[in-house]
């Protein structure tokens, strides 16, 4: 599948390994590829993040994603839905890190990879990758590019679609920008 991407969609999964072994992750994930995506320039998902306002924002992006890592990995949608059962997300975290320190929660690497040097895509990204080959062909496109990568972060559920949700990058929103020829409001 590789050898479909385009060169700024094989730079999003490069960086996106980049990113994941700066964080000593233990796998590569749709949090790492957004990050490399926000890390491009003069490309069509950097136009769209512009078009968007989240070039502007990536801090508080960056922050939302923390958050989330915080919360162990838990989305905005699925604090509100445990909020619906009367479970308090926010307090069972407090109390976690006041016995066994900041960050107790979050996800980090598991055990060393069976061979060096190798990092692994987690199942997360992999689904992104596939729903991005399914986008391309959906649209008649024979390649995938950055913008079938993004369109995919923001068509799967999870962390990193609510966060991009937040910042006003919708799957409806990002494809507006990219393809309906204008731009569109964030927020």
């Amino acid at each position: 599948m590789f050898e479909r991407f385009t060169k700024d969609a094989r730079e999003v999964v490069t960086g996106s390994v980049e990113h994941s072994e700066r964080a000593c992750a233990d796998s590569t994930t749709d949090e790492h590829l957004l990050l490399a995506m926000l890390d491009q320039e003069g490309t069509r998902t950097a136009f769209a993040f512009a078009a968007l306002g989240i070039t502007d924002r990536r801090g508080s992006v960056e922050n939302a994603l923390a958050d989330a890592r915080r919360r162990g990995g838990l989305s905005k949608a699925d604090e509100e839905a445990l909020a619906g059962l009367g479970i308090d997300v926010a307090e069972i975290v407090s109390k976690v890190e006041q016995t066994h320190g900041a960050g107790a929660l979050q996800v980090g690497p598991k055990s060393k990879r069976r061979w060096s040097g190798h990092r692994a895509f987690g199942p997360s990204a992999k689904d992104t990758l596939v729903k991005s080959l399914r986008i391309a062909a959906g649209r008649g496109d024979r390649r995938i590019g950055g913008e079938h990568l993004l369109l995919a972060l923001t068509a799967r559920p999870g962390v990193v679609a609510d966060v991009l949700a937040e910042h006003g990058a919708t799957y409806e929103a990002v494809e507006r920008v990219m393809f309906g020829g204008g731009a569109a409001r964030a927020g």
